[in-house]
């Protein structure tokens, strides 16, 4: 048990390392781009989510996440943090996991910041989903059984691979500055 909990926070500080924010102007705006297509994409899916995100103290787009676990398992992804309907910055999630899976997906995650306590703990670097956090396949009508917790509530959009698991989990935000 010992090693399996060295192996996942090393896969953890593994993908923490990685850089928040592209590191070009171009690369920049292709991150904005992006996002901006994966919540046209998603708003598409279900109208009713505009609202929630006009609504909203702010939202977080990750067009890709990577995410791959045999027993133990990780994800990393970046994106954009909107506020007021523009880019704000730059956020990076990483994942962590263990229990009964295996296989390797892609996908999109939204994350609507109901408050703007929840932003602001996004900013200065303790913002974390536990394990008690779930989030919502969009179809049409998800935004209007969306349930906040903590202040955040969460979207996905599959995109390709497969994975089974049953396991506990944790994401972490970290947050760039534009």
């Amino acid at each position: 048990m010992t090693k399996l909990i060295t192996t996942l926070t090393s896969l953890m500080v593994a993908l923490a390392a990685c850089a928040t924010a592209p590191s070009t102007t171009a690369s920049r705006e292709n991150m904005e781009s992006r996002a901006r297509a994966t919540v046209r994409e998603m708003t598409a899916r279900d109208p009713g989510l505009q609202d929630l995100l006009t609504h909203s103290a702010g939202y977080a787009v990750f067009p890709e996440i990577g995410k791959a676990g045999f027993v133990v398992g990780g994800a990393f992804g970046r994106g954009v943090l909107f506020e007021h309907g523009g880019p704000n910055g730059f956020v990076s999630i990483t994942q962590g996991s263990f229990g009964a899976q295996l296989g390797g997906q892609t996908l999109s995650e939204l994350i609507v910041f109901r408050d703007r306590y929840a932003v602001d703990r996004l900013k200065a670097g303790s913002f974390e989903l536990g394990a008690n956090m779930s989030a919502v396949a969009i179809t049409t009508g998800a935004a209007a059984s969306a349930r906040f917790t903590d202040g955040v509530t969460v979207f996905t959009l599959p995109r390709g691979g497969l994975m089974a698991e049953i396991s506990v989990s944790g994401q972490k935000l970290s947050y760039q500055g534009a």
